[in-house]
């Protein structure tokens, strides 16, 4: 078996990504199927921490655009998480491994409240922990939460795993001749607004020399080839790590 490059992960997966082939909601076979991918990774030796998205359920942003009230919209959309991390929680079960959600908003009676002490204890202890309600604070978007629990938990590596197979120069479903970027940092794509992740987001991985690999959830083995340093996706790295 190939060795492990990268001891500890976290994995930020979108909202989308639990809807499958459905049109929204949450698809039970979607959540069997990354629960499978995450327990080979974690039965490989690395320790893992998840971040979920809601939009398969909740987006907060057209309601505010609708004259909501922002505030209320963003606690709805951490909610959401929080369902969609309970049944990713319940996948992992499934899977024979122990899960743990923890959420940046109290609520005692459905999971754990997020505390960066206890997260890196029970990770470091084999527990794989799913973070839900983004950073508890409304006004950021859950790959922010996402930069700053990996940030907090030291983890080597942030797997942003999405629908695409990485990142384009230009939207590749509207254009034929779109480019897959292999490796960039930052600076270019802040500058150049590619569709990463929000500024927020990156520039907290770029100040923390945080790696980000953008990849296909649907590519099989895809988590555990990156985990052992393999090349899948795009890399985004600070500038002089590039050098």
């Amino acid at each position: 078996m190939a060795a492990i490059k990268y001891k500890r992960i976290l994995v930020k997966l979108s909202g989308e990504a639990l809807m499958g082939k459905q049109g929204s909601g949450i698809d039970p076979q979607m959540i069997l199927q990354l629960a499978g991918e995450l327990a080979a990774v974690h039965e490989a030796g690395v320790e893992i921490g998840i971040v979920v998205g809601g939009g398969n359920l909740f987006r907060g942003a057209g309601l505010a655009a609708a004259g909501l009230d922002r505030v209320t919209g963003d606690h709805m959309g951490m909610l959401a998480t929080v369902m969609n991390a309970l049944a990713l929680q319940d996948g992992l079960l499934s899977a024979g491994k122990t899960a743990v959600v923890m959420s940046g908003l109290a609520m005692p009676q459905v999971c754990e409240s997020y505390t960066q002490r206890d997260a890196r204890r029970r990770i470091a202890q084999g527990e794989i922990l799913i973070f839900a309600a983004g950073t508890g604070s409304p006004y950021f978007t859950t790959d922010t939460g996402a930069s700053l629990r990996a940030i907090e938990i030291c983890a080597d590596l942030l797997i942003k795993a999405t629908k695409v197979d990485g990142i384009y120069d230009k939207d590749p479903i509207k254009h034929d001749d779109a480019v897959r970027y292999r490796d960039l940092d930052y600076d270019l794509a802040i500058d150049q607004r590619l569709a990463v992740m929000d500024v927020a987001a990156m520039i907290l991985c770029n100040d923390n020399a945080l790696d980000l690999v953008v990849c296909d959830i649907n590519q099989p083995g895809a988590l555990l080839e990156l985990a052992r340093g393999n090349s899948v996706g795009t890399r985004v790295t600070r500038k002089e790590a590039k050098q």
